[in-house]
Order: C-alpha cells, then structure tokens, then sequence
C-alpha cells in the first residue's frame, strides 16, 4: 500500500490533503507540532507523529521512512507576522522546510518519493504584474512570507536539477473553506462567517475593491493529491513544476460580503476602515497550466463554498452552545444538591 507524509495535516488545509489521500488508499501519516493544528481533524486511521519539522526528530522521520509521497503544508502563514519577524518566519519555512528535504536526500530516496511544497500565487508574483499571473510571471513578493516561499521554490529547483530529486509546487490562492481558523488573520472567509454569525459588522479595509481569488479546500486538496500522484514534466526550470491552484475568478471583498450574507440570510452592516497601506490590491491566477497538465479544475462555486463554509461554522457554533447549556445545567445541579 502506497505511504504519505502530510507536515501540518492537523490543519486548515493539510487535514482536508490527508484525507484525499485516505480515500485513495493510501497509508497516512501525519507531522505537526500542533501549534495551531487541531487533534480533531485527523482521523483517527492516521499515524500522527508530534514533531517541529525543525527538529532531529522531524528529520529522522522522512530520512527513515519509505514515503511515496511528501506533502508539505507545515508554515507560518501570517504575512503581518513575517513582517514583525522575518527571522522567525525564515527559521520556519525556510530552515524547517530544508531539514525536510535535506534528510530526504540524505535518505538516498530523492528520486523516488515525490516532495510536493505549498507555495502561494497571491504573494509571490506582488503587484507588478498584469493579473491573472501565469506560472512563468516575474516574481517579486513584497513581504518576508512570500520571499521565503520563493526562496524554497529555488532551493526545490536546485534539489530536481542537481541531485535528480522529484519536486513540486502547488501555488494557492485564497484558500477558505471548513475548519479554517476565524481567529486569526489568514482567512477572511473565516473571519467574516464568525462575524455573522455573532451579529457584529462585516469588516472591510478601504473602498473593497481589493480583489483575490478565492478557491474551496476541496479543491485545493484534490489539486494537491494530482500534484502529488500525477506525471509531471521535467524540473528543467523554476516553474516547470508550479502550478496555480485557485479559479481564475476575481472577486471583490465587496461582493464576497454581499454573496457570503446572501447564503447566510443575513443582513449584517458591512464596516469600512481606513486602507491598509501595503495590501495587493489585485489577486487572481491563471490555472491553465493545472487544468492541461494535471487534469484539475475546480467544481465548486463562490457560492456554494461560502455556503457550505458558513454551514459548517453554523453547526460548530450550535454545538459549543449545546456544550455550554449542558455544562450550565449539571453546574446548577452539582450546587443545588450541596
């Protein structure tokens, strides 16, 4: 039975890639530190290993272990975060990802197990480019997250074309969709489903017509399982094997709130503050390349992602307050019989 390593396959979207490739037969281990991954993600026909993918441990798992496939998710994704601290954003994925690919060398198993590294298409290409960006586009990110995730992409080009090793990027877009965290900063889909739902103010920076393209994790999860499975050509270049994965649609932050409150019946205000100086202002990508070399397309609409998105955050939000009932209930209880 084929094997997969999926680093931060306890997360957002590393959880939904784990289980594509559970349905497809494969063995499934996963590598996360659980800094912000989730136990409950992970099913539990799923051999979990709790390491940093900095760490010896980390290391000597993928040097060990006959893997077929690599799937690489773990990150710091924090773009405001990388611009605090670009030290620590490097020492993570930049170094951790090298203690991954290194070892993978050092295995000897290089040209056999396929190592498949999440990139990103929003904050590679920057705004010097005419979207929708295309795989062969110039490059030039404008924050310590993107130059990191460029950066590994060379060192993933020097590894395919020097020791031979069989590499592969999936750029994502704007990734949303279930178990997202709506806490944080990386996710405005998540973000603005918890603000329906606790009746606050949908808020958007400047006028909104910033743009992005904003793709399911479903189908970014299938994507990822083709760039993993699937034939590709010679790593003869940087982008030979790169691949967009979003729709090719732009949407604006603007009609995101207006689609996103349609779905949830919801009448919301929407907020505006002040523009965020330094934030692309367009964002979308050509996924040409991933529909004729790796027969993908995306199946699921803004619509219906949003839809399923909000439902999905609806019915965990229904449970925490069940949780809170019920605990309230036996508390009242424990007191009433001191």
């Amino acid at each position: 039975m084929p094997s997969v390593l999926v680093t931060g396959g306890a997360g957002f979207i590393g959880s939904h890639v784990a289980e594509v490739f559970l349905e497809r037969g494969y063995n499934v281990d996963i590598l996360d530190n659980f800094s912000s991954g989730r136990r409950e993600n992970v099913n539990p026909r799923m051999r979990v290993h709790e390491h940093d993918i900095r760490s010896t441990e980390a290391a000597q798992l993928v040097k060990e272990t006959p893997y077929d496939v690599i799937v690489h998710l773990a990150a710091q994704i924090d773009v405001r975060k990388s611009v605090a601290d670009p030290v620590m954003d490097a020492s993570i994925n930049v170094g951790g990802t090298l203690n991954l690919i290194e070892s993978l060398r050092q295995s000897g198993r290089g040209q056999r197990t396929r190592f498949v590294f999440s990139s990103t298409g929003g904050a590679l290409y920057g705004d010097f480019v005419d979207p929708p960006n295309v795989e062969n586009y110039s490059k030039d990110p404008e924050s310590p997250y993107g130059i990191a995730k460029l950066s590994v992409e060379y060192y993933l080009a020097y590894y395919a074309r020097v020791h031979g090793m069989d590499t592969a990027a999936v750029r994502y877009s704007n990734v949303y969709g279930p178990r997202q965290d709506p806490h944080g900063e990386a996710g405005v889909v998540a973000i603005f489903c918890g603000r329906v739902l606790d009746g606050r103010p949908l808020t958007v920076f400047g006028d909104g017509s910033q743009t992005r393209d904003y793709v399911f994790v479903g189908d970014v999860a299938e994507a990822t399982a083709l760039a993993g499975t699937h034939s590709l050509p010679r790593p003869e270049r940087l982008d030979a094997r790169a691949f967009n994965i979003g729709t090719g649609v732009e949407t604006s932050v603007t009609e995101l709130a207006r689609v996103l409150r349609r779905v949830a019946k919801s009448e919301v205000a929407v907020e505006h503050l002040p523009k965020r100086p330094g934030e692309q202002q367009r964002s979308v990508v050509s996924i040409a390349k991933a529909g004729s070399l790796l027969g993908w397309r995306p199946r699921f609409s803004l619509e219906e992602g949003l839809a399923r998105t909000y439902a999905y955050f609806a019915e965990r939000q229904g449970s925490s307050r069940d949780k809170g009932a019920t605990k309230s209930s036996a508390g009242a209880g424990a007191g009433a019989r001191q």
